[in-house]
């Protein structure tokens, strides 16, 4: 559309006052509010539905706002924050707050091939338990999480293990391994299709994509986890502690 003096407006002018207007009730409302349906908000703007539909698309893309299906499009949710902290002693992890349960997807027991083998300090025709789980908080899918470990350490553990408490709490009682120190690197990324159906979100949605090793007190590998947290519901936290070396 070109205006009087000749100038031509911006074709998302239209999308934009959508957008604003989503971002001020973002702003006010608290975390996991209900938003209007698309035909109250095209009514209200004076707006047609593809036009609010492409403005709250684009706010999903981003993480602040959440399109559930059958039930409509909400604020996202408070974020769970994860904390760890530097000390004279190591990595101290305290858990993550809400109700933490899983889905196990796949759990499988197969040799381990070279690659998994040099991960994990085992021999390539060694077997290797691999497990994929979905993690929910409160019942909404947080992150996706495949651990490889050496079958050997855990005979009998079984999927539903898996679902609920806490892993390295059953390894410590049930097995008498005591986890110690790791090694974990964080890197963002976006969804692929297969992640995105488990985390009930977009392609390309963000995500923080985790991977750790981790020793227990003999200084055994026992464990190697990729994980993949949702952006807009996970938050890492850390302490740092500085000397005269820090730059």
């Amino acid at each position: 559309m070109t205006a009087l003096n000749g100038t031509r407006r911006p074709p998302t002018a239209k999308r934009d006052r959508v957008r604003r207007h989503i971002l001020d009730v973002i702003e006010k409302a608290g975390p996991g509010t209900s938003l209007a349906s698309e035909r109250e908000l095209a009514v209200t703007l004076g707006v047609s539905r593809p036009t609010v539909r492409a403005a709250i698309e684009e706010l999903a893309r981003t993480g602040l706002l959440v399109r559930r299906h059958g039930r409509g499009t909400f604020t996202r949710p408070h974020k769970v924050t994860q904390q760890l902290s530097t000390t004279v002693d190591g990595l101290g992890v305290p858990p993550a707050k809400g109700d933490w349960t899983s889905r196990v997807v796949a759990f499988t027991i197969a040799p381990a091939g070279w690659s998994r083998a040099s991960r994990l300090s085992v021999e390539p025709d060694d077997e290797v338990l691999r497990v994929t789980r979905v993690r929910l908080v409160d019942g909404e899918p947080i992150a996706i999480e495949r651990l490889e470990l050496p079958a050997v350490l855990v005979p009998g553990l079984a999927p539903q293990d898996m679902e609920t408490g806490n892993f390295y709490q059953l390894l410590r009682e049930r097995y008498g391994i005591n986890v110690t120190e790791a090694v974990q690197t964080l890197e963002p990324s976006v969804t692929n299709p297969e992640q995105a159906d488990l985390l009930d979100v977009t392609p390309y949605f963000p995500i923080m994509c985790v991977e750790r090793t981790t020793q227990d007190d003999t200084g055994r590998t026992i464990e190697y986890v990729q994980s993949a947290y949702r952006g807009d519901r996970y938050r890492i936290t850390t302490k740092l502690h500085f000397d005269h070396t820090s730059g």
